[in-house]
């Protein structure tokens, strides 16, 4: 009996257990355009898309092409929640940067609740690249994490 309970518990270790887990991404797209003239906004997706339907296969003997078109790949469902811009008519808005700190970490906490688990955070910046460039955002995409259920 002993030596049944020790193959079976060599056998259950030799078992790979693999937890199916999902992703999610939200992002923040912050305006730093001067004057307060961009557009701040929070988004995730609600529907989703397979990476798959939209990839090919490039070799040097065949040059296939998937046959997806971009407009395919659009999702139009999916959550918007307004942000403050970063600057305004008078220039930087500490109080703004503030209250899109609180909005994320609102919408990061109902996340959690939710059994998301914040896995990465990264971001970048596109800034003001001189005089004639009033173009500019910052952004940051936020990864989740679950156990699939």
């Amino acid at each position: 009996m002993k030596k049944l309970l020790i193959l079976s518990l060599c056998l259950l270790s030799f078992i790979e257990t693999k937890a199916q887990v999902e992703y999610k991404i939200i992002t923040t797209v912050e305006s730093i355009v001067p004057s307060g003239l961009g557009r701040s906004r929070l988004i995730s997706s609600v529907d989703e898309r397979d990476y798959k339907a939209f990839t090919s296969e490039q070799t040097e003997e065949d040059h296939t092409r998937n046959k997806s078109n971009r407009k395919d790949i659009r999702v139009k469902d999916f959550e918007e929640t307004k942000l403050l811009n970063f600057y305004n008519i008078a220039g930087i808005r500490f109080q703004n940067i503030v209250a899109n700190d609180a909005v994320v970490g609102s919408k990061i906490n109902a996340m959690v609740e939710e059994g998301w688990e914040l896995a990465f955070v990264t971001s970048a910046v596109e800034s003001d690249a001189g005089k004639d460039d009033n173009q500019g955002i910052f952004i940051t995409r936020y990864i989740f994490k679950r156990n699939k259920q």
